[in-house]
């Protein structure tokens, strides 16, 4: 690239210590053609993104984005034309013969360049493919897109130290095995001084019908997220552990290259095999849950266990549950990779009407949510700025619904990102947040 690469993206030692292997910036238009030429192969999906837009326009006022930034490279369709360009120059006979006449365009290093920004700028909420009347799903390309950036050695650092740590210690916030089981230990204390039971977060527990992926985060900055899915299990009395080595939800290779994401999936498939569980239940993680869903069992199947989200298995048994109202008037954001890619829409909303005396909906909700603005692996410092920008659309949401005690956030990542969201839009300290499974664990009779 010839200008100098934004802030976030890591130094070459350390994609390189990650298994990538760095391009020159001369050789890199080349080697992300041959790349290209390869995922046109593999990936029909791509190919239908590519050949069916007809820049009808109806993306643009769907894409919290375009609307937060009002950047015509954010317009989802201007944002596809980035990759369709190239993919018309040199995979189309019109393309070949009459260049940009056929909107087609050179591959250069500037094109490599606008890559890097803007497909770093897109949540891949597939809210686009929502309102397209062809239902294409911009996502597809960002995904691919990052894919041949990162298999250049192009990686932005939130992304890479969280891989480097998935790698060293099963988990994206780099907890060692000795801090996890610390961690559970100062939980289960709190529980017991709450409620005067001795209810149990295991670790590596051996022989367990189920195995528990939580966000690492539930063990640090959302340990209510943790301690209602405990308080659950125990009332339930599920024979359930966490396993150290993938004591994590979250799959950055989603966001960036399906290796890392194959890599992450082989671990739960390997975790559940060892302690000799027959379900894996995935907890509160948009993108993660996704990953699991789609991709486990293409990737690394066929896999030996069933495998359901907390949310699922909570409104499974929820008839079970000694749940007392609680006296709150409550809204749920909808995380994008839960209503438009996982299938959790209905649970938490009866889930919530089983917990507390009023459920008011944001405009849009379900399948219709607008994203966070976090997503997609960009909840990096250095885009805080464009994470604003991104989550302005979801601050209006949530203004509009008026005086509430609690905004229900249950994704980790949109966890990180709504609160300073609605910290920047001046919306914060007028009612408490956190995860749906927090709510469970308040309104549960132990």
């Amino acid at each position: 690239m010839k200008d100098k690469p934004p802030m976030y993206v890591a130094k070459q030692a350390d994609v390189e210590a990650l298994g990538f292997s760095f391009t020159p910036a001369a050789q890199q238009p080349g080697r992300a053609l041959e790349k290209m030429a390869e995922m046109r192969t593999k990936m029909r999906s791509l190919m239908v993104m590519l050949e069916t837009c007809t820049k009808c326009g109806n993306c643009a006022k769907q894409c919290h984005s375009f609307l937060g930034t009002e950047d015509y490279y954010n317009f989802p369709a201007a944002r596809a034309e980035l990759f369709r360009r190239i993919y018309k120059r040199y995979f189309t006979w019109q393309g070949r013969l009459f260049g940009r006449f056929a909107g087609a365009e050179d591959f250069t290093e500037e094109t490599l360049g606008k890559w890097l920004t803007y497909y770093y700028q897109c949540n891949e909420c597939r809210r686009c493919a929502r309102f397209c009347p062809f239902g294409i799903d911009t996502a597809e390309i960002t995904i691919v897109a990052r894919h041949i950036l990162s298999e250049l050695g192009i990686v932005p650092k939130f992304l890479y130290s969280s891989a480097a740590n998935m790698a060293r210690t099963g988990n994206n916030m780099g907890i060692p095995k000795a801090a996890v089981i610390d961690s559970a230990e100062f939980m289960e204390d709190e529980m017991r001084e709450e409620t005067g039971v001795d209810i149990k977060i295991p670790v590596d527990k051996p022989d367990s019908d189920v195995l528990y992926i939580p966000s690492s985060a539930d063990f640090f900055t959302n340990v209510d997220t943790m301690l209602g899915a405990a308080k659950m299990f125990h009332v339930l009395g599920t024979n359930w552990t966490i396993p150290s080595s993938v004591l994590e939800a979250a799959n950055f290779g989603l966001l960036f290259d399906f290796n890392v994401m194959k890599e992450h999936n082989r671990r739960l498939k390997v975790a559940a095999a060892e302690l000799g569980a027959s379900l894996v239940i995935q907890g509160e993680c948009g993108h993660g849950w996704r990953a699991a869903k789609m991709y486990t069992n293409a990737l690394n199947g066929p896999v030996p266990f069933r495998l359901l989200h907390i949310h699922e298995f909570c409104d499974e048994h929820l008839a079970k549950l000694p749940l007392k109202k609680l006296p709150m008037r409550v809204t749920l954001h909808d995380p994008c990779n839960y209503a438009r890619a996982g299938g959790i829409i209905e649970q938490p909303r009866r889930i919530l009407r089983a917990c507390v005396t009023e459920l008011v909906e944001m405009t849009p909700n379900r399948e219709d949510t607008f994203c966070c603005g976090g997503g997609s692996g960009i909840l990096m410092d250095e885009m805080l700025d464009i994470r604003m920008k991104l989550g302005k659309k979801k601050a209006e949401q949530i203004k509009a619904v008026g005086d509430i005690d609690y905004l229900v956030i249950p994704c980790s990542i949109c966890k990180a990102q709504i609160p300073a969201v609605l910290k920047h839009y001046g919306l914060d300290n007028k009612f408490e947040m956190g995860g749906l499974m927090d709510i469970v664990g308040k309104s549960l009779d132990i």
